[in-house]
């Protein structure tokens, strides 16, 4: 791919700033999609309430922030007694060569009466018209889906909407590293 033109600023970011990484053992490819797997399936994500942990990181430590995010969360969660309803997403909401920003996000029923304080907070996941792609191994090769993806939007020309979404079929926190099941979710414009 090249990192020239996106249809969405922060997935041209995002692509440009994993593809930088040179390949080697450590960053094998993705494992091949298996049959089902959506590539730019189109979907509506449904409105829903949820819980957040607002963060930022750089892309050296991306995974790692974001399993600590998840643990914090959930830890609070617990505390809580309230139930996650849905998997586990992370939203970036801003991206640049050095890093992201994002938020760390469970799906739950209701606001709940006392809401949090501090880094985590409620609110709305995006909701609407989105494409859904399906990425299999290592968060480290998912340069290779997200080019996959940019070059997708590039062919159909697609507008994306600032932000994107992985939804993790596979829990960030408990799953082996390397054999990630994530639902990336594109909105459109």
């Amino acid at each position: 791919m090249s990192c020239l033109r996106l249809a969405a600023p922060i997935l041209f970011t995002l692509a440009c700033a994993l593809g930088a990484a040179p390949a080697s053992a450590q960053n094998p490819p993705p494992a091949p999609l298996q049959a089902g797997d959506a590539f730019g399936e189109e979907v509506t994500l449904p409105e829903r309430t949820i819980i957040y942990f607002k963060g930022h990181s750089n892309w050296g430590a991306a995974f790692d922030t974001l399993v600590d995010a998840f643990k914090s969360l959930k830890e609070y969660l617990d505390k809580q007694g309230i139930k996650p309803n849905g998997p586990a997403m992370t939203i970036y909401t801003q991206t640049d060569d050095s890093g992201f920003q994002f938020e760390a996000a469970m799906p739950i029923a209701a606001a709940p009466d006392n809401p949090p304080k501090g880094d985590i907070a409620v609110g709305q996941a995006p909701s609407g018209r989105a494409l859904k792609f399906v990425h299999r191994g290592s968060y480290d090769a998912m340069d290779s889906t997200y080019e996959a993806i940019t070059d997708y939007l590039d062919d159909k020309r697609l507008e994306a909407k600032d932000l994107f979404i992985e939804e993790y079929s596979t829990d960030p926190v408990k799953a082996n590293a390397n054999n990630l099941v994530v639902n990336v979710f594109v909105p459109l414009k």
